[in-house]
């Protein structure tokens, strides 16, 4: 009992020492406490993985090759340390033949996809960099038609993964959820646990086998096509949004202190272009998968023979038709366009891109708030814009423009672009809850449409009555 009365004297007379041990002593424990989660955390997800990996195959079926395109580069240099720990053990334990393919200076992974050989499975781990480079590598081989079937799966580790919001769900995606929060989506400053859980689950997400249709655009200028996931961006706001990190210094006001940083420099700010669009397009009936069985040798053989006999049909010329271009003089502080990627309908009949231009009008007060919801949320149309749906587009900038496009957070040199939608092109893995939710929201958006037609339907028929 006096050891224990002399231990609280000496620690009441060096309260200060005490104060520090015991933040030390919290910390410590904090911090060992979060290594034990992740620990668990990986070892669940590895034990789940096993059992993929312990699944029988056929003799006369090889096993799945997978190509890891990795950016060890991304969040800062810390993305190849999270794979090894996190994604690597679990693919390794699936049962898949795995090749790591690591990138070592930026555009090095559109070469690599030039000389890929075949593969069942590729991998991106990375951020929107990455996913950017891989995809236009892909888009631009002269076998891109078979090579654009294959599946492609993500993992988060970039300092922007704006896929991440497509493919998870809100639940498990809480790594970008509590950066739009923070007004950051850099996945390395989050927690530890946070982090793991939400590349463990990607990368389980790749083995389950759920994938979903993504529209892809192809951007033309004047040298080779770029294609991007997410979309093209130009404009005061993301001008600005590139300079936030610059004033780390002012913590949680470094949003607001560079745009209004930017209003000193020069105000207002007008980007004049013109635009030329084409309208939507009627989506095409989704091609069966399955394979139909082969006939029988003598029906193949009567076919060949009545397809030689048969006169050659005339072909009866047909006239090209008329592509209805409208066009758009704009006087705007940024133009966006974008995919329907962030919220994908699988039962939508038509397939555009959205184009949305914000009028130049704004203050220099709404500017600055509306900055920082556009640094949380890039894709954000808001009120008083003028909202274009269009297949196709062409951008025609006056001469002497200046400036940078952002396709897919990476900068581009600005310049007049043909952009094109490329509707369901890639498929990508996802999330089986958040297939379902996609699936869900359709089917409640086509019933919502069916409801309001019917009451239409009966209006008119009461008012003739």
């Amino acid at each position: 009992m006096a050891r224990v009365v002399g231990m609280f004297k000496t620690l009441r007379t060096h309260w200060k020492k005490s104060t520090v041990g015991v933040c030390l002593c919290a910390w410590g424990g904090s911090w060992v406490y979060g290594k034990h989660c992740d620990n668990l955390l990986r070892r669940a997800a590895c034990q789940e993985a096993q059992v993929f990996g312990n699944e029988s195959i056929p003799s006369n079926m090889e096993v799945k090759k997978a190509t890891v395109f990795l950016n060890p580069a991304a969040c800062k240099g810390k993305a190849r340390n999270l794979f090894e720990k996190n994604a690597a053990p679990i693919l390794h334990l699936s049962g898949l033949d795995i090749t790591i393919v690591k990138t070592d200076y930026e555009g090095q992974a559109k070469k690599l996809l030039e000389l890929m050989e075949n593969t069942d499975l590729i991998i991106i781990a990375g951020g929107d960099g990455t996913v950017q480079e891989v995809i236009t590598g892909l888009l631009r081989r002269a076998d891109e038609a078979a090579f654009s079937k294959i599946p492609i799966g993500f993992i988060p580790l970039g300092k922007t993964s704006t896929l991440s919001h497509t493919l998870y769900p809100e639940s498990t995606n809480q790594v970008q959820k509590r950066n739009l929060e923070l007004e950051s989506s850099e996945v390395c400053f989050k927690s530890r646990w946070e982090c793991t859980r939400h590349i463990t689950n990607a990368t389980l997400a790749i083995l389950k086998g759920e994938t979903v249709p993504l529209d892809i655009l192809q951007i033309k200028g004047e040298k080779e096509p770029v294609f991007a996931v997410t979309g093209l961006r130009w404009g005061s706001y993301r001008d600005t949004g590139v300079k936030v990190s610059k004033y780390w210094y002012l913590g949680p006001l470094k949003t607001k202190a560079a745009h209004l940083f930017s209003t000193l420099k020069k105000w207002p700010q007008k980007h004049q272009a013109s635009l030329m669009y084409l309208g939507p397009t009627e989506r095409p009936p989704e091609e069966s998968e399955e394979k139909l069985p082969r006939a029988p040798l003598y029906v193949r053989i009567y076919r060949r023979l009545l397809q030689y006999w048969s006169h050659p049909a005339k072909e009866i010329p047909q006239e090209a038709a008329h592509e209805a271009w409208e066009e758009v003089k704009l006087s705007a502080i940024e133009l966006s366009i974008t995919t329907q990627n962030r919220q994908p309908d699988l039962m939508r009949t038509e397939d555009f891109m959205n184009i949305c231009i914000e009028p130049d009008t704004v203050s220099q007060g709404n500017f600055i708030n509306r900055g920082s919801q556009k640094v949380r949320d890039p894709q954000m149309c808001p009120e008083g814009s003028q909202c274009l749906q269009a297949s196709k587009c062409i951008l025609k900038l006056p001469e002497g423009t200046e400036g940078f496009f952002g396709i897919d957070s990476e900068e581009y040199e600005a310049m007049p672009v043909e952009v094109k939608l490329l509707p369901r092109k890639l498929r990508f893995f996802c999330d089986p809850q958040r297939r379902e939710q996609v699936l869900q929201a359709a089917v409640k958006h086509v019933n919502q449409k069916r409801t309001q037609s019917c009451q239409r339907t009966t209006e008119s028929a009461s008012h003739h009555s």
